[in-house]
């Protein structure tokens, strides 16, 4: 092998440099439209997303299809993969669910393998031409169009159009290098070393080629990028189906590497979904290496029986093979999660729960059910400063301070959760984003300062009722209930607040206003009625301090509530 590459002449050396350097650009032109497509189709197609993984929680069934659904969108198992990690880190979804959508990204990153052979197919009609045009369509409509969608429109079909002509560079610089005689001779010598056409035995020269396409797609990290060099080479007859089927094995477990990478420094649970997806695919593998190493030629006599194109049968073959590795191993998901349990065992003091609070970055690759995903932290954070300011109140009015420490506690995670979803609104707002998230994203940022402040004002409120207690002061019972009175309008306000922006609605708007009118009003009142109580001597000079001091912060939290809501109305459909 290494002798017939060193035995070619100055010129040939010269053309073989150039078509692998062709073949290097062609790879990263393909890669950069994929990547293009897949993230404007995303986010283009965010809410179907998050309704698509919500029926994913359902059964089985629904999470392969959705897995499939997603990762044709994206086109790309390996971007998929990576999200269901992310989603199974922040308790988006869990294990087992993990499991069957994982199944079916398999089966949706074969629509790669029907592309490239859609590119590959005929001679008189180029079809990476009409493809080449659509490119340069969509770069004029990026240029000259108005609007976030009209422009992403125009990035999805530069996207496309690169894709085509990615496999085209690739297809072509194949098509010169065999144009040599020469070299056409080293290279099938190389590959013949490996095998070509072996069958009836599981020799080492299939085993080189599983391995071979594992590590070239975990180096590239992009199986699909790996079948479209295989097709080239397939369709110019440099090596045979029965060898391109053992690459795409190899291929299937080497794309495992990045979701394996993903959930490094993750919680327990998504490590175990990396490895779920590392089990699927190397059983799957295993079933299927041995029909392909005994009956490959068999397999291939059957393909061309009913289609005669290389790349169309490495496409079927490339969908056939998911599709029954899913149909066999679906059966066994809760098997396949408790062997990654056994493999992936909770550590001592680690936090093994579906309902994980924190974001994970993970989730930038999504950035629409990023954003959705910030939106629930945000309304945790809320009602954690809102159980504060309740647990003040409380310590206020009875003088018990049993709940000092546990207060403390909350209000450090309000504090941490603050700087935490502030920090990944920064990385958020840098990714591709619609227009709406993107207006959702610019009011987070204040929503989260607005809540992080409700729960300093309450923190104001422990202190009062630290003075009261080491003052041995006390609210009059006119006092008492005017703070009650407006502890209830705050209430009603906190509940249509919440309903305002947890729906994204503006029908709670007018009772949202009325109980935020209502606190400055009890504010005044409050104020008057110390006046005159301090007048008639009803009320200690201790006591009055703080009972002014605590209207204005109580007021001032009714003023945080009402900014949450009208955050809303940046994006909220009227």
């Amino acid at each position: 092998m290494a002798n017939s590459l060193l035995s070619l002449t100055g010129a040939d050396a010269l053309t073989l440099i150039n078509c692998i350097f062709f073949i290097l650009g062609g790879i990263v032109v393909f890669m950069v439209g994929m990547n293009m497509m897949g993230s404007n189709l995303e986010t283009a197609a965010g809410k179907s997303m998050r309704r698509l993984m919500a029926k994913a929680t359902k059964n089985r069934f629904l999470g392969v299809g959705t897995g499939a659904a997603v990762t044709a969108i994206v086109n790309s198992s390996s971007a998929t993969t990576v999200m269901i990690v992310g989603f199974v880190n922040v308790g988006f979804m869990t294990l087992a669910q993990a499991a069957s959508v994982i199944m079916g990204a398999n089966i949706g990153t074969t629509v790669s393998a029907f592309i490239m052979a859609l590119s590959a197919a005929g001679d008189a009609f180029s079809v990476a031409a009409v493809f080449a045009l659509i490119a340069f369509v969509g770069f004029v409509i990026t240029l000259v169009g108005k609007g976030d969608k009209i422009k992403r429109i125009g990035s999805i079909f530069v996207g496309v159009g690169l894709i085509f002509v990615g496999l085209d560079v690739m297809s072509g610089a194949v098509s010169d290098m065999i144009e040599s005689d020469n070299i056409r001779t080293a290279v099938e010598g190389m590959f013949t070393a490996l095998g070509n056409g072996s069958d009836a035995v599981l020799t080492w020269e299939i085993i080189v080629l599983f391995l071979l396409g594992a590590v070239l797609t975990a180096a590239m990290q992009s199986s699909a990028a790996l079948t479209a060099i295989v097709i080239s080479l397939a369709t110019q007859n440099l090596i045979s189906l029965q060898m391109t089927m053992c690459i795409i094995l190899g291929a299937n477990v080497g794309t495992c590497l990045t979701s394996l990478i993903s959930s490094v420094g993750a919680s327990v649970n998504a490590r175990r979904a990396a490895m779920v997806h590392l089990l699927f695919n190397v059983a799957g593998c295993l079933i299927f290496i041995w029909p392909v190493a005994f009956a490959g030629r068999h397999i291939a006599t059957f393909l061309d029986g009913f289609i005669a194109d290389t790349e169309w049968q490495i496409a079927i073959f490339h969908m056939a093979f998911n599709l029954a590795t899913t149909i066999l191993l679906l059966p066994f998901v809760n098997v396949l999660v408790k062997l990654a349990c056994l493999i992936v065992p909770e550590k001592k003091g680690e936090a093994l729960t579906d309902e994980i609070e924190g974001l994970d970055k993970r989730l930038l690759k999504t950035p629409a059910i990023a954003v959705g995903q910030v939106r629930k932290e945000i309304i945790r954070m809320a009602e954690a400063a809102y159980g504060n300011y309740k647990s003040a109140l409380d310590m206020l009015l009875t003088g018990n301070m049993g709940e000092k420490e546990k207060f403390a506690a909350t209000e450090k995670s309000i504090n941490d959760a603050n700087s935490y979803i502030s920090s990944f609104l920064v990385k958020l707002s840098l990714q591709e984003l619609g227009e709406s998230d993107e207006k959702k994203v610019s009011s987070f940022y204040h929503v989260t300062s607005d809540i992080e402040r409700i729960g300093d004002y309450a923190e104001n409120i422990v202190e009062y009722a630290e003075k009261m207690s080491e003052d041995k002061a006390k609210f009059s019972e006119h006092a008492k209930a005017e703070i009650l009175e407006m502890d209830a309008h705050i209430t009603e306000l906190y509940k249509y607040v919440g309903k305002t922006f947890s729906e994204i609605t503006l029908k709670y708007v007018p009772d949202v206003e009325r109980e935020e009118a209502a606190t400055d009003a009890m504010c005044e009142k409050m104020q008057t009625e110390h006046l005159r109580r301090t007048t008639d001597g009803d009320c200690t000079p201790e006591a009055g301090a703080i009972y002014l001091q605590l209207a204005i912060n109580l007021e001032r939290i009714g003023d945080h509530m009402h900014n949450v809501a009208n955050s809303v109305k940046d994006y909220a459909v009227r």
